[in-house]
């Protein structure tokens, strides 16, 4: 418990970065119009495979003893990729709705 006390105390400026970014990333997000989330969408996924790449070359860089970094490195490609690909269902399934509709 006095590692965890001392990380924050060495690190609370990094800390409060985070949280302030986290505020600000809501507050941006939750005025966006929604005809503009498609393009969001699309730049978000790019974002998200900078990560993938990231992610993929820290566990090649980590040695083969060191679990945490090969489980979190793991953990980090699944979830981006499936980031990735639901970000892609949602902007696709968002300009259907834009498509004209085949008359039966």
């Amino acid at each position: 418990m006095e590692d965890i006390a001392i990380f924050f105390v060495v690190n609370y400026q990094l800390i409060t970065i985070v949280i302030l970014s986290i505020f600000l990333g809501i507050e941006v997000i939750s005025r966006v119009p929604s005809v503009l989330h498609t393009p969001l969408m699309s730049g978000a996924n790019a974002i998200h495979g900078v990560v993938i790449i990231g992610a993929i070359i820290v566990m090649g860089s980590a040695p083969e003893d060191d679990y945490l970094a090969l489980a979190l490195g793991f953990l980090a490609v699944v979830l981006g990729t499936l980031n990735v690909v639901g970000g892609f269902v949602v902007t696709d399934r968002m300009l259907e709705m834009f498509s004209k509709k085949k008359k039966k």
